[in-house]
C-alpha cells in the first residue's frame, strides 16, 4: 500500500521537474553565459546599475502587501462570523473580480483614475480636484492592492474560521477585554493565514510588470518591466535571465524571513 501511495506522487514529481527545475536551470544557464554561450559574470555585475529599480519594486510591493493585510484581516474576520449561507454569497463577491481578466481589471482603473474619469468627477462635485492620480506610484500600489487583496482575504478567512470559539469565550470569562482577546487569542492563532497571505501577495506584487506599465510611468518602472524589456525590446535574454535570477533570490530571502518570524504562530496562545 505504501508503494502504491508513492506512485501516486510520480505525476507531481514529473510536473515539478518539467515546469520548475528545468526552467530554473535554463534561467541559471542564460544568466551565466553571453550571447555566444560562453561563461561570464558580466550579466550579474551589470545588474548593479538597476539597484534603484529593485528597491522601488520591493518598496511598492511591501506597501501593497501591508495595505492588503490591513484590509483583508477585518474582512476575513467579518466573513467568518456570518451564517454559512451568507458566507457563500460574500465569498462570491470577494472572488468576483478574479473571474474577470487581469488585463480588463487594470484597464478599468486607467479610466477610473484619469483626469476626466469618474473619481475626479465625483471629487469635483464637492469642490475638489481634478487630481493627477494616473501614472503615479500611488496608482501602481492601488492596482496591486485591488488585484491581489483576494489572495490575502481567502487564507485569513480559512484560518479564522478554524479558531475554536471556546478559546474566545474562555478569554472573555477570564476578564479579557475585546482588544485583549484579539491581540492574545485571535491574532496569534491567525498567524498561519497571515503568513500565507503575505507570501501570496508579496511574491506576485514584487515581480509584476503589467500594472506598472498601465497605471504608472517611467518614474515607477519596476524590475518586472525591465526584465520584460530585455526579452521583448532589447533582445538581451542573458541580462533578463540574470535579473530574474537575482529577483528569485530576493523573493526567496523575503519569504524565508517571513517564515522565520512566523515560526510558532498558532502553536500557543499568550497567557491572559
Amino acid at each position: 500500500m505504501k508503494i502504491y501511495d508513492k506512485k501516486l506522487a510520480y505525476p507531481y514529481f514529473v510536473w515539478m521537474v518539467l515546469f520548475t527545475v528545468v526552467p530554473l536551470f535554463i534561467v541559471v544557464y542564460y544568466a551565466m553565459t553571453d550571447a555566444e554561450g560562453s561563461f561570464t559574470l558580466n550579466n550579474l555585475t551589470s545588474i548593479s546599475g538597476y539597484g534603484s529599480v529593485f528597491a522601488r519594486s520591493l518598496l511598492l510591493a511591501l506597501i501593497a502587501t501591508v495595505i492588503c493585510l490591513v484590509i483583508a484581516f477585518p474582512v476575513g474576520y467579518f466573513l467568518s462570523r456570518l451564517r454559512v449561507n451568507k458566507q457563500h454569497i460574500m465569498l462570491m463577491l470577494v472572488m468576483l473580480p478574479m473571474w474577470m481578466n487581469f488585463l480588463l481589471r487594470t484597464y478599468a482603473w486607467m479610466g477610473l483614475l484619469s483626469v476626466n474619469g469618474p473619481v475626479n468627477t465625483l471629487l469635483g462635485f464637492i469642490g475638489l480636484g481634478p487630481y493627477t492620480m494616473l501614472n503615479t506610484s500611488g496608482a501602481v500600489v492601488l492596482g496591486m492592492v485591488y488585484n491581489y487583496v483576494p489572495y490575502m482575504i481567502l487564507p485569513l478567512y480559512t484560518v479564522i474560521m478554524k479558531i475554536d470559539n471556546r478559546l474566545v469565550e474562555a478569554a472573555l470569562d477570564l476578564g479579557c477585554r475585546p482588544s485583549q482577546v484579539f491581540s492574545r487569542v485571535i491574532l496569534p492563532l491567525s498567524g498561519p493565514g497571515i503568513l500565507s497571505g503575505l507570501t501570496m501577495v508579496f511574491v506576485p506584487a514584487v515581480s509584476t510588470f503589467y500594472i506598472s506599465q498601465k497605471l504608472g510611468s517611467t518614474g515607477t518602472t519596476l524590475i518586472g518591466d525591465v526584465i520584460e524589456s530585455q526579452f521583448k525590446t532589447a533582445y538581451n535574454p542573458n541580462l533578463g535571465a540574470a535579473m530574474s535570477l537575482v529577483l528569485m533570490i530576493l523573493i526567496f530571502i523575503c519569504v524565508a524571513v517571513m517564515n522565520r518570524f512566523g515560526e510558532g504562530d498558532g502553536e500557543e496562545v499568550i497567557k491572559v
